[in-house]
């Protein structure tokens, strides 16, 4: 049975090492075809997200931590370059007819599943975790996808529903920026 929940400092040691496991620079071209994260958190990272209830966790029977996503306001995620120029952008773009800023929006992402727990519902379940806790706050979220990893594009439109609303170039790399309506439940 997995169990989704808000983290706390307890599930660090998971969390790093399923980042570990799945970044980008620790996996083979081939192995990169089944996705990955592109974002590294330090401990101290973790530390800050978590006392604004900004992870969520899945974890199996064993209690170890099998998924993670993170999920926070602009000031927190502007530490990262990308995450700056991604806001510099906002003044061209809206969603649903709602122009899009820091005060209406968050920054959803990353989010890591466990290869054996992926097609399970679990990226369903997780993210309807972190989308209640948020949307006491924000009414859109805001991610970014490397073009590369077509795997979590999909997942991300076609299981979700987010919306592609941007596409930019970034240190070489090709990125759409996408959107989602808080207020739609992902759980059927």
């Amino acid at each position: 049975m997995i169990k989704t929940r808000i983290a706390n400092s307890n599930d660090f040691d998971g969390i790093l090492a399923l980042q570990q496991k799945y970044l980008f620079g620790n996996l083979s071209e081939s192995e990169r075809k089944n996705g990955f994260v592109t974002t590294p958190f330090t401990r101290l990272q973790l530390e800050e997200i978590c006392k604004q209830n900004g992870i969520f966790v899945a974890e199996n029977a064993s209690k170890c931590i099998v998924s993670y996503v993170f999920a926070g306001s602009w000031t927190y995620f502007k530490q990262w370059e990308i995450f700056r120029f991604m806001i510099s952008r906002f003044p061209e773009l809206s969603f649903q007819g709602v122009a899009i800023t820091t005060e209406n929006s968050f920054q959803y992402g990353p989010i890591c599943i466990a290869e054996k727990y992926r097609g399970s519902g679990l990226l369903n379940k997780i993210f309807e975790e972190m989308r209640i806790e948020f949307y006491k706050k924000y009414p859109i979220s805001i991610t970014f996808i490397n073009k590369v990893n077509t795997i979590s594009e999909k997942a991300h439109t076609l299981k979700l529903g987010w919306e592609i609303i941007d596409e930019f170039q970034f240190n070489n790399n090709n990125y759409i920026g996408l959107a989602f309506n808080m207020k739609n439940s992902v759980l059927t």
